[in-house]
């Protein structure tokens, strides 16, 4: 399966890049769909690409929600981690 994450946006890379941060995991994505990308933005994140933009509340409960899905989060967040860059 795979979901879309939120993520916080920690770092701009460039125009279209940017590393966020999802349960302690720092990802580079693109963030070349949306305008407006800021640090401290959250975004939902799908294969690599920021999708949409969330408030914190959205993204918190999201996280809530699919941390309660076990065993599908665990696989989200080891794939999470399997392109983490730091």
């Amino acid at each position: 399966m795979c979901l879309g994450i939120p993520g916080e946006v920690v770092e701009l890379l460039g125009e279209d890049l940017a590393t966020v941060a999802v349960n302690g995991v720092k990802r580079d994505i693109s963030i070349g769909l949306l305008d407006g990308v800021k640090v401290g933005d959250w975004v939902l994140v799908h294969v690599g690409f920021a999708l949409s933009a969330i408030d914190e509340a959205e993204a918190t409960e999201t996280l809530d929600q699919i941390k309660k899905l076990g065993r599908v989060w665990d696989e989200e967040l080891d794939a999470f981690k399997e392109t983490a860059i730091r």
